[in-house]
């Protein structure tokens, strides 16, 4: 008996020292962490609003972490193809992705996912966040939102209207515009923001709901009419430009956000790590300049902590995937 007594004693603190020794090694490795190159995966084409977030991004990171910061581009299906990749990476903190609202939050509607958008990752940050607004054709019979509101229901399915893929932030923002002023007309689908403004300028679509940066230019020049921004506040690149809500339309907010996200599992000391790094880039002038001239907003301290992440979009998937299942919206 005291022989087996001596043989457990040995063996528990064996098993106590050994588990030390993992968590030990664990925090070690926490607190060196960077020691190689860290990836961020971009589900969407270089060039493209989320690629140039997540580049200015990475390149400021870099500096605070020492290490490079890789912008990797896995283009495909809303951004759930690169969305895949790092839900089944390591949760090392060595591979990271840039998110915005089509990938995480429509998609989840849209395909049938090997992974859930939000449970399956550790939010890390909100990065930005800019706005869509409601633009038409230079020609278009109707010069404000009611005048729009007004031939769209005297003319019921012969206006048309783009969207930049089925499930994107533009198309919701068409489907709520329509639900809330119960007019109805063909939505023509483009694989990108460049084509589809293409066809507005050249009156083969009439109006879109956009992300506003890029049509400002096309405004500017009088080339393109504003009807109104989707939000619950004026965009502060065209301050002018009034909300749908405010010239007597729908309460319409489709706010078109950014944020980075480590695997699930990831250490809280990673997340702490890469949240710093972050706050750090965002605090840099010239990493401010370059979003203020490209119209995006960069969150106050408190709305970049990682829980903050995590309630927002919690709160995105909350109000917006009961409209879209309403809405019978999904991948062909």
């Amino acid at each position: 008996m005291r022989l087996r007594q001596q043989i457990l004693r040995l063996f528990w603190s064996f098993l106590v020292g050994f588990f030390a020794e993992v968590g030990t090694s664990a925090g070690a490795h926490a607190q060196d962490y960077p020691t190689r190159p860290i990836t961020i995966v971009v589900g969407f084409p270089p060039g493209g609003p989320t690629d140039t977030v997540a580049r200015i991004v990475a390149d400021q990171m870099s500096k605070s972490l020492g290490q490079s910061v890789i912008v990797e581009n896995v283009a495909g299906a809303a951004g759930t193809i690169g969305g895949a990749r790092v839900a089944r990476s390591k949760p090392d903190g060595y591979t990271l992705s840039v998110g915005q609202w089509t990938s995480n939050v429509g998609a989840g509607i849209m395909y049938p996912l090997s992974y859930h958008v939000m449970d399956d990752f550790e939010p890390v940050a909100l990065l930005t966040t800019t706005y869509l607004w409601i633009v038409g054709r230079k020609d278009l019979p109707a010069d404000d939102l009611r005048g729009l509101i007004a031939w769209l229901k005297e003319n019921p399915g012969k206006a048309s209207t783009g969207s930049i893929g089925v499930g994107s932030a533009a198309q919701v923002c068409t489907i709520e515009f329509q639900s809330k002023t119960e007019t109805k007309n063909p939505i023509v689908q483009y694989r990108g923001g460049a084509p589809a403004v293409q066809d507005l300028l050249g009156g083969q679509i009439d109006f879109i709901c956009i992300e506003a940066s890029q049509t400002l230019p096309h405004v500017k020049a009088g080339q393109l009419k504003v009807f109104g921004v989707a939000a619950k506040k004026r965009w502060f690149a065209a301050p002018d430009v009034p909300t749908i809500a405010e010239i007597g339309g729908p309460n319409i907010d489709v706010p078109f956000w950014h944020g980075l996200w480590a695997p699930k599992g990831a250490s809280k000391e990673i997340i702490t790590r890469l949240n710093a790094a972050v706050i750090d880039a965002m605090a840099d002038p010239i990493v401010q300049k370059r979003f203020a001239d490209l119209g995006h907003e960069i969150p106050s301290r408190d709305q970049m902590t990682p829980e903050a992440l995590a309630i927002y979009h919690k709160s995105e998937l909350d109000k917006w995937w009961p409209i879209m299942r309403a809405a019978g919206i999904k991948a062909n």
